[in-house]
């Protein structure tokens, strides 16, 4: 898709004039996204359920305060992180769309859009399914986020 790369090629060219080492560019998306998704995705996950499994309420809604906090920067650091690793591809005259390891960032981004507009639908009327849907939702879009890791490991030591 050579649209895709013709249009991301002058923002590519922006970065590139900084004059980045290449490893940065080359393992800088991998490391600080897994910080995010390491980090900042198992406390989102682990909040959210301890929320929905601890006996102590008020344990129970600092859990949920925090998911409620954390969440929505999880979103949004994924979605930059997203457009860095598309842009490191571009800059290092690879392949977008052929990888894995693209298509699983996709899915993921896809899986949390669906459950940010669960919770900012307010779960249809705070419906009890719809909490739970979210729940294993979020947690199918960890699972995916922990393969896409591994994929970008082996993507980053093929290219």
């Amino acid at each position: 898709m050579s649209g895709l790369r013709d249009a991301l090629e002058p923002i590519a060219d922006w970065f590139r004039g900084f004059g980045l080492p290449e490893p940065v560019v080359h393992w800088g998306h991998p490391l600080m996204m897994a910080i995010v998704v390491f980090v900042m995705g198992s406390f989102v996950g682990l909040a959210g359920w301890r929320s929905r499994v601890v006996a102590d309420e008020a344990a129970a809604q600092k859990s949920r305060a925090d998911h409620r906090k954390i969440a929505p920067w999880l979103f949004g650091f994924m979605a930059a992180g997203y457009t860095g690793g598309v842009l490191s591809l571009v800059m290092q005259g690879k392949p977008i769309l052929e990888s894995p390891h693209f298509w699983t960032g996709s899915v993921v981004l896809g899986l949390l859009a669906i459950n940010g507009a669960l919770s900012l639908g307010g779960f249809g009327g705070d419906r009890k399914t719809l909490r739970t849907f979210h729940a294993y939702l979020g947690s199918i879009a960890l699972c995916v986020l922990f393969l896409h890791a591994v994929l970008g490991l082996r993507l980053g030591l093929s290219i």
